[in-house]
C-alpha cells in the first residue's frame, strides 16, 4: 500500500483509494474484505475535545501563604491575628466547629507593644474543657464525631498499635518517617547519618516513667554524612516559619483526653503529658506536621516513593490519635499547614533544588547497585524481607492498601459542613511546586490542573481556606488528571528518563476533554476512565491496561505506538482510527487484550503486532483481534509474536487472524 500522508481538515473528509489490502508482516498473506473492494476509504476528521485547555489560576483578592509565610511567628504583636498571620489563617476552616476564646495568638503569650501594634495580653484560657473562661463548640455534631474517633480507637488498640503510638511519640520525626523507604530504609539513614536512641518498650501498655526522651541525629547529619545537602534541603522546611505554636495559641482547642476521660492514653506515654494545658492545645498536631514537614521533602528528592513516603506521613497521624494524644482535626490541621509550610519553602529556598535531586538520586543508584532512575524505582517498590522487624521490611508495598488508607484519612469521613459544600475548586498559588519531580513532564500549569482535578470536596472540614490547601489530595495527584475537563497534550521526552520516559495514571479520568500523546515516553492509563473528548496518539506510546482506559470518545492514531494490555478486551467507546504507527496488542488470552470498538474501525495504514503474556495459542487458532461495529480499510503489516505464518482476514466488523505457521 503506498505511504500517504492524512491530513483531516475540521469540516471535510479525507477520502482515499484503496488500492490493495495489505500483506500481512513475514510470509503472512491477507484475505480480503467484502465491503472494500474497490470502495474509497474515508478518513475521519480527528477528535476535537473542548478545543482548549483547562485552566487553574491562583485565586485572586486573597492572600496566598507562599508570599506570606513568614508571617507565622508568636513573638510579634503584628502577627497574632487571623488576617495577619499565614499559619493561623490557613486553618480557618476549624472555626466551622470551634470559636475560640479570643481570635489571637495570645496562649500563654504576652508581648509588649511593638512595630505600631498593640501588646498583647495572655489569654485566659484553661486548656480545660468546662473550664469557664472557655471556647465555644460552634458545630456539636462534628465536636462529637472528632472525640468519638479518638474513644473508639483508643479502646480498641492492639498492643502493635501502642507500640506504634509510642514509637512515633517518642522518636524524632524524621527518623520515624524514613521507614517510608522501604526496601532502602538503611541505605537511606546511612546516607543521611540518622541516628535514634529510642528503644522500644518491652509492654507499651505499662507505665513508664519518665517518659523516655529521644536523643540523636534523627534528622540527618548536615555536615558530614553522604547526603548531608539533602538533610539541609528537608531540615530547610522545618525552620521557625513552619511552627505550628501560633496555631494552637491562636485556636485553644484541648487535647482529646481532656475532652473525655474515654479517651485512653497509651500507658507508657502517660508520663508525657503536659502539665500546663494552657500552652498545650490539640489543634494542630505538631507531630503531625513534622512529619509532613520531612516526607514531602524527601518525595520531592525521591519520587519514587513519593505515594509511600506520604502515606508513611499520613500513618503518623494515625498513631497521635491511637496515641490519644490528638484527634482527627487535630492531625489533619497538622497535615494542611505543613503541606502549605513545604510550598512555601520550596518556592523560597536559595538551595539548588536540581543539584539535590541529582545528589539523592545518584547517591541511591550507586548503594543499589542501578543504573538510572527507573531500574532504581523498581528497586524502591520491590520489597527484600518478609521480617516484619526488618528495618527494611515495606510496610506499604500494596498500592490499593496506601490508597484506602490514605483516602480515609483525608477527612476521616466527619460529617460535611453542608453550607460549604460543592464549591469550585481552587488550587493554592505555588502548590504545583509540591508535584514537579513526580510529574515532571507535565507544565507548571498542568500540574496545578492536576491538582485541581483530583480535590475532594470543601464541604469537608478544614477544606474551606480561602486558598484550597485543605482540599489538596497529593496521592491521587500523583496519579495523574482526575479529568479532563479541557483538553490535555502529554509531551515525554524519554531521552530525559525517569518519569519522562515512563508513567502510569491510575485515576478514573472523567470530563469532555481530548488526551493527546506526544513525545517519545510511555503514558500507561490505568483507570477506569469515562472521558468523552477522545484520543490522538502522534508519538511515543500510549498504553491501556484497563478495559476503559481510553474513555468513550474516538481514538485516532496517527503515529507511535498504542499498546494494548488491558485485562479484557478494550472497550473504544467512539470510532477508531489507524493511519500509522503500531498498534501493539498484548494478549493474555483470546479474549483480552483485544479491541472492541463501538464505531468504525478505519484502517488507513500503519501497522498491527500480536503479542503474548501468560497465554500461549496453538498453530490453526484463529484470534479475533479486532471487533467493530463496521471496518474498512487494511493495515499495512501484520505481525505475531512466534509465528512466521498467518493469514489476516477483514471481515465487515473486524479483523481476524489465522496462526498458520511457526
Amino acid at each position: 500500500m503506498h505511504a500517504i500522508q492524512f491530513r483531516p481538515h475540521a469540516t471535510a473528509l479525507a477520502v482515499l483509494s484503496v488500492l490493495a489490502l495489505a500483506a500481512c508482516g513475514g510470509n503472512g498473506s491477507s484475505a480480503g474484505n467484502e465491503n472494500s473492494s474497490a470502495a474509497p476509504l474515508v478518513i475521519p476528521a480527528e477528535p476535537v475535545g473542548t478545543g482548549a485547555a483547562e485552566t487553574a489560576d491562583a485565586p485572586t483578592g486573597v492572600l496566598a501563604y507562599v508570599d506570606t509565610g513568614a508571617t507565622n511567628q508568636r513573638n510579634n504583636p503584628c502577627q497574632v491575628t487571623l488576617e495577619t498571620n499565614a499559619g493561623v489563617r490557613v486553618l480557618k476552616g476549624f472555626l466551622d466547629m470551634w470559636e475560640p476564646l479570643t481570635r489571637k495568638v495570645d496562649a500563654g503569650v504576652t508581648l509588649a507593644a511593638a512595630n505600631g501594634c498593640d501588646a498583647v495580653t495572655a489569654s485566659l484560657w484553661s486548656g480545660v474543657p468546662g473550664t469557664t473562661p472557655d471556647g465555644t463548640v460552634t458545630s456539636a455534631t462534628l465536636h462529637a464525631a472528632n472525640i468519638d474517633y479518638v474513644k473508639s480507637v483508643t479502646q480498641g488498640r492492639t498492643v502493635a498499635q501502642a507500640l506504634a503510638a509510642y514509637m512515633d511519640d517518642r522518636r524524632g520525626k524524621g527518623f520515624s518517617v524514613s521507614d517510608g523507604m522501604g526496601p532502602l530504609t538503611s541505605v537511606w539513614r546511612a546516607g543521611t547519618g540518622q541516628t535514634s536512641t529510642i528503644v522500644a518498650p518491652a509492654d507499651p501498655n505499662a507505665a513508664v516513667s519518665p517518659a523516655v526522651s529521644e536523643a540523636g541525629n534523627n534528622l540527618g547529619d548536615k555536615t558530614s554524612a553522604a547526603l548531608a545537602q539533602a538533610v539541609s534541603f528537608i531540615d530547610s522546611s522545618n525552620i521557625v516559619d513552619g511552627s505550628t505554636e501560633p496555631a494552637k495559641r491562636f485556636y485553644k482547642y484541648a487535647r482529646p483526653y481532656r475532652w473525655s476521660s474515654d479517651v485512653v492514653v497509651v500507658p507508657s506515654l502517660e508520663s508525657a503529658k503536659s502539665s500546663t494545658p494552657a500552652t498545650d492545645g490539640g489543634f494542630p498536631s505538631g507531630h503531625t506536621a513534622e512529619a509532613w514537614r520531612d516526607v514531602l521533602p524527601m518525595a520531592y528528592l525521591f519520587p519514587q516513593r513519593f505515594q509511600e513516603l506520604l502515606t508513611r506521613a499520613m500513618e503518623m497521624g494515625e498513631n497521635r490519635i491511637l496515641a490519644g494524644m490528638h484527634s482527627p482535626l487535630d492531625v489533619m490541621g497538622g497535615r494542611v499547614q505543613a503541606t502549605a509550610v513545604v510550598a512555601y519553602s520550596l518556592n523560597k529556598t536559595s538551595m539548588d533544588k536540581a543539584a539535590t535531586y541529582k545528589l539523592v538520586q545518584d547517591y541511591l543508584m550507586a548503594q543499589t547497585g542501578t543504573s538510572d532512575f527507573n531500574a532504581l524505582l523498581d528497586k524502591a517498590r520491590t520489597p527484600v524481607t518478609s521480617d516484619t522487624s526488618s528495618v527494611n521490611y515495606d510496610r506499604f508495598a500494596d498500592y490499593a492498601t496506601n490508597k484506602s488508607y490514605f483516602a480515609k484519612r483525608l477527612t476521616y469521613n466527619l460529617p460535611k459542613i453542608t453550607a460549604n459544600a460543592g464549591k469550585a475548586a481552587t488550587v493554592p498559588k505555588g502548590a504545583e511546586i509540591l508535584l514537579e519531580t513526580r510529574l515532571p513532564y507535565l507544565t507548571a500549569a498542568q500540574r496545578r490542573v492536576v491538582l485541581k482535578t483530583t480535590e475532594i470536596d470543601s464541604g469537608y472540614p478544614l477544606a474551606n481556606d480561602e486558598e484550597g490547601w485543605g482540599r489538596l489530595d497529593l496521592f491521587s495527584a500523583a496519579d495523574g488528571y482526575g479529568a479532563f475537563n479541557g483538553d490535555v497534550a502529554v509531551t515525554m521526552d524519554a531521552s530525559l528518563g525517569g518519569f519522562h520516559a515512563r508513567d502510569s495514571w491510575k485515576n478514573d479520568i472523567a470530563g469532555a476533554g481530548k488526551l493527546s500523546k506526544l513525545g517519545s515516553g510511555m503514558l500507561r492509563l490505568a483507570g477506569s476512565n469515562s472521558y468523552s473528548g477522545g484520543t490522538l496518539i502522534v508519538e511515543g506510546t500510549l498504553a491501556a491496561d484497563s478495559v476503559s482506559a481510553l474513555g468513550k470518545g474516538d481514538v485516532f492514531m496517527k503515529g507511535g505506538k498504542f499498546e494494548c494490555a488491558a485485562p479484557g478486551a478494550l472497550l473504544i467507546g467512539g470510532a477508531y482510527t489507524q493511519t500509522a504507527g503500531i498498534l501493539d496488542l498484548v494478549l493474555s488470552d483470546a479474549a483480552k487484550g483485544v479491541l472492541k470498538v463501538s464505531g468504525t474501525a478505519t484502517l488507513g495504514g500503519g501497522s498491527l503486532q500480536v503479542r503474548f503474556a501468560g497465554y500461549t495459542p496453538k498453530l490453526g487458532d484463529t484470534l479475533n483481534v479486532i471487533t467493530a461495529g463496521k471496518l474498512a480499510g487494511s493495515f499495512s503489516s501484520v505481525s505475531v509474536s512466534g509465528f512466521s505464518k498467518i493469514t489476516t482476514t477483514y471481515t465487515a466488523t473486524g479483523v481476524q487472524i489465522r496462526l498458520d505457521g511457526v
